[in-house]
């Protein structure tokens, strides 16, 4: 029996900071993912933060042959949508994503986090992020709302005992930047034909265009995704970091192409109003695999 990483399903924390690293020396990588497992213990508890660790679906396979599922990949190509439209790859190596209920103790642990890898790592994309409105993004409608109940998700986003990677999940990252003075100027009527749902208590619309962005990340098509997203930004630059978990990489795959129009040619409308700025893949495996990877378990590379 496995057990997934706690952070996956903690949901409720306001605070948050996604940071990615690039191995040093990928030659060394059992030094830097014994290090990377070290942080999980004691201070998770005792700090207050929930952790989510995720490595690049390659490194994953050297570092745990045994525990990281056949075929997936990372994010190694842009997808080249219709109309020009680009969703960029920016793969690293390890994703470390902290959140809790305040920020300075996630600021406190992040420095941490930093500093246990250094020499083994380099911190090559930091973000903060928080909660909007309880539960909506900046675009003032509520996120998730296709979301498994926390009942039923573990069942769409882990691998399933007796599988290589069982209890592990596969992690999309991106980080979407809004065209805020774009989108504020539609009306609440407009706004509402692109995302597919009320404004006010997101009901879906009987007649929802095709373009729309529900009809485009449509979970009955593609399969369930477990939606963990978090407003970033600043007053004048700002967006959504867009976290999906799922136990098939195909079906986050699948949704960002239909997103790009590669499905049947027609493009996300919601891709007109925020830009993708970032794009990885990461294979965030259960506790027992990390553990496996602690300096007490086995040697430096």
């Amino acid at each position: 029996m496995h057990t997934a990483q706690a952070g996956i399903f903690a949901l409720g924390t306001s605070s948050h900071v996604y940071l990615e690293f690039d191995v040093v020396d990928e030659k060394r990588y059992k030094d830097f993912a014994a290090a990377v497992a070290a942080i999980r213990e004691p201070r998770t508890t005792t700090g207050g933060v929930n952790f989510v660790i995720g490595f690049r679906p390659e490194l994953s396979q050297k570092m745990m042959p045994e525990d990281t599922p056949a075929g997936i990949e990372g994010f190694n190509k842009n997808i080249a949508g219709v109309d020009g439209f680009v969703m960029p790859a920016t793969q690293h190596d390890a994703l470390v994503w902290m959140s809790g209920s305040a920020y300075d103790v996630v600021f406190d642990m992040a420095r941490t986090v930093i500093q246990d890898l250094a020499g083994k790592a380099t911190l090559q994309d930091e973000t903060s992020s928080w909660s909007y409105r309880h539960d909506r993004d900046l675009t003032g409608f509520i996120d998730g709302s296709e979301n498994p109940t926390l009942l039923e998700a573990p069942t769409d986003v882990l691998l399933p005992d007796g599988v290589p990677g069982a209890a592990g999940s596969v992690l999309l990252l991106q980080k979407w930047k809004h065209r805020t003075a774009e989108w504020e100027a539609l009306p609440v009527a407009k706004q509402e034909l692109v995302m597919g749902r009320t404004k006010a208590e997101s009901i879906e619309l009987e007649q929802k265009p095709e373009d729309s962005h529900v009809a485009r990340t449509d979970q009955d098509r593609f399969g369930n995704i477990f939606r963990r997203n978090t407003p970033y930004g600043n007053v004048d630059d700002h967006g959504t970091v867009f976290v999906g978990f799922s136990a098939e990489q195909q079906r986050l795959r699948k949704m960002l192409e239909s997103m790009a129009g590669l499905v049947d040619g027609t493009r996300d409308a919601l891709t007109r109003y925020t830009q993708p700025l970032t794009g990885a893949y990461y294979f965030v495996p259960s506790v027992e695999s990390l553990r496996e990877l602690r300096p007490n378990r086995q040697g430096s590379g």
